[in-house]
């Protein structure tokens, strides 16, 4: 059993984190559609005896995470939560042809209200995004920021985006700085290159994907740099492994979803609910200081919240663990 409102710290920063974050992606409407007032209900919920941590980025529903975020938090005392958001996409309005021409006959393009993220991890683009942040989120400084999927942008990230966050930093209006990763090598290599607080890893350390404790858990523990788990549920398929179920957002092959059923099995050998087992695995490694579910409703915060105190026997994780991660 895991307290979810137990505080870790991040690396050497001074910034605390709940043991179980909310992860905002989808309150920005990133998969389905969520009612604001459901929105700011779920975020309500989420604060507690201790500051919640709260992740979210611009490129959620183009800015509409933070804004939905910063309305339900108005008002709130700021030591009550601790805000991490995302730099590396600038919003953009898009651009598209109104099917008229001017007198030289080139199109005429208008500006849609719509904002769409472009990637951008200069050093100038991140200082935008990051006081773009500070606005939707009506906050005057970040918790966290993450260096958001830089996957083929490893030298203007670490040259650009690196180099702003280290000076925000130091100025501190950001507590911690961190890069945000969907795959653990390139995070290995920022280990290598920059002073960093903590990273956020998601799928890659899970009981399906454990691929992340050979190298880059073991040296985030070394280092001092903490590490926050996502993806937790491998986009589903540890949620409920039935055919059709999605592993890394496509549907799982054959032979993932017969790992993910054999999981399933050994936990109800024991009467634990796999998704219980899947939430509170990473936390068992001491590089993890706390571990992010992405929800779209007050209900499955209460229900992400509940699996997170199941008591789970030392005996299924040794179990667990035995099998193939």
């Amino acid at each position: 059993m895991s307290d979810p409102n137990a505080l870790a710290q991040l690396g050497r920063s001074q910034v605390q984190v709940t043991r179980l974050g909310l992860g905002a992606g989808p309150l920005g409407n990133v998969a389905v559609p969520v009612a604001g007032e459901e929105a700011a209900r779920t975020i309500g919920l989420a604060l507690g005896p201790a500051p919640r941590l709260i992740d979210t980025a611009p490129s959620y529903g183009s800015g509409l995470s933070e804004a939905r975020i910063g309305a339900a938090l108005r008002g709130v005392p700021r030591d009550s939560f601790v805000i991490s958001s995302k730099v590396g996409r600038l919003l953009h309005g898009a651009r598209v042809e109104t099917g008229t021409y001017d007198v030289l006959g080139q199109p005429i393009y208008r500006t849609t209200d719509r904002l769409e993220p472009a990637f951008d991890f200069s050093y100038d683009g991140v200082m935008r995004s990051y006081e773009e942040s500070l606005e939707r989120l009506g906050l005057d400084r970040l918790d966290i920021v993450h260096i958001h999927n830089p996957d083929a942008h490893f030298a203007p990230a670490l040259a650009g985006a690196y180099l702003a966050l280290h000076r925000l930093r130091e100025a501190g209006a950001v507590g911690a700085i961190s890069v945000g990763m969907n795959q653990w090598e390139m995070l290995s290599r920022f280990l290598d290159y920059g002073d960093f607080d903590c990273f956020l890893l998601a799928g890659r350390y899970t009981l399906l994907d454990r691929s992340a404790v050979h190298d880059l858990l073991p040296r985030c523990l070394k280092r001092g740099v903490s590490v926050i788990a996502g993806g937790v549920f491998n986009s589903g398929i540890l949620a409920n492994p039935v055919p059709g179920a999605t592993y890394d957002y496509v549907p799982a092959d054959g032979v993932t979803l017969r790992r993910a059923l054999r999981l399933k099995l050994v936990c109800e050998e024991f009467g634990v609910p796999l998704k219980a087992a899947a939430v509170q695995f990473p936390l068992r490694h001491p590089a993890v200081a706390s571990v992010l579910v992405g929800v779209k409703s007050a209900a499955e915060w209460r229900e992400n919240t509940a699996l997170f105190e199941v008591e789970i026997p030392d005996a299924l994780w040794s179990r667990l663990e035995a099998l193939d991660g």
